[in-house]
């Protein structure tokens, strides 16, 4: 149940008192606490895995050690782009998109006529995508891609004069352009989105979003371990349930409400933002899965690892899903706000 009466408050008060903190210091306190956790985690896996070196590791704890890693990658994301700022987080997901797609567009089946919509997809779609990101753009960036760039995409496939799998050929391209650059470039414009008496500090709400992404992913991992699986597609993966779902989800929102004091969010409304980020970035992940099912691979990059994961995919395809969720949720807020 929530706190009430004089808890409520003195947690009111304590949210407040870390909200008073200047940004240097406020970016301080978050990297203390965030790497005593994740190196107390990292320790604990490490001794594990000493103990068990000639135990052949299921795939639910070599997604463990992918997650585990996704956290420390997003840490270090989060430091570049607070160091770099607005400019430099743009260019640097930016990379991080055309690495992706580059992933996803060689598991996908393309055809020598494909040439001219990959070219578009690398080459104009994503430095458009987030040089509108840059400019400040929102209305423009939330519909470039969904509307014009699907409607260029079978134009020119269809101009190539190739109508073999057609149809499967430009759903995949689209898809993959839909993942990988709509979805992705969201995450940098969490940085430049505007609230009162919260100038300079965008970079916080794209650690929010990482940080209750990834626990999220974490958490559901280990559930599924521990609780009753009941698989909602055991074709697809044994070991998502919705009751691991749901406590993904759960942690995702927990996780959230610790980390009101850094967002310009309430004390009701940082569990919530944080459920959905955390809901649609493991459900994502989950439809991820299916695709490399349905393409024959188990990692992205077609390689395994002692991780789990050796693309960069592997490591963001909960963010592509939960970033525009999130941004288009927080940017209805800060109108309201406004």
């Amino acid at each position: 149940m929530p706190p009430r009466g004089a808890d409520a408050q003195r947690l009111g008060g304590q949210m407040n008192a870390l909200r008073a903190l200047g940004v240097d210091q406020q970016v301080a306190l978050l990297f203390l606490i965030l790497f005593g956790l994740l190196s107390l985690a990292s320790i604990a896996v490490l001794l594990r895995s000493f103990r068990a070196q000639h135990v052949e590791h299921s795939d639910a704890e070599l997604r463990l050690l992918r997650d585990l890693r996704a956290l420390w990658i997003g840490t270090v994301v989060f430091w570049l782009s607070w160091l770099s700022g607005p400019l430099g987080a743009t260019l640097l997901f930016g990379v991080f998109s055309f690495l992706a797609l580059r992933e996803f567009i060689t598991l996908a089946h393309t055809r020598r006529s494909d040439h001219r919509s990959l070219i578009l997809a690398f080459f104009i779609v994503l430095p458009v995508q987030y040089l509108l990101v840059g400019l400040r753009s929102f209305d423009l960036f939330s519909v470039f891609i969904p509307v014009y760039v699907f409607l260029a995409v079978p134009v020119l496939s269809a101009l190539a004069g190739d109508p073999h799998r057609f149809l499967e050929r430009n759903a995949k391209i689209q898809w993959g352009i839909t993942v990988c650059v709509f979805g992705l470039s969201h995450a940098p414009a969490l940085l430049l989105l505007e609230f009162r008496n919260y100038a300079g500090r965008g970079a916080f709400l794209l650690f929010f979003l990482v940080v209750v992404a990834a626990s999220a992913q974490i958490v559901q991992e280990l559930a599924s371990r521990w609780l009753r699986r009941r698989p909602v597609a055991r074709h697809i993966d044994r070991s998502f349930s919705y009751r691991a779902w749901g406590a993904g989800a759960l942690a995702a929102a927990l996780v959230g409400t610790l980390l009101v004091w850094i967002t310009p969010f309430r004390l009701w409304e940082a569990p919530l933002l944080g459920l959905v980020a955390g809901a649609c970035g493991t459900l994502g992940d989950f439809v991820m899965r299916a695709l490399k099912k349905d393409a024959g691979v188990h990692y992205w990059g077609n390689k395994s690892s002692v991780t789990g994961a050796v693309g960069l995919l592997d490591r963001v395809a909960p963010l592509c899903f939960a970033a525009p969720v999130f941004f288009h949720s927080v940017r209805w807020y800060s109108t309201l706000q406004a």
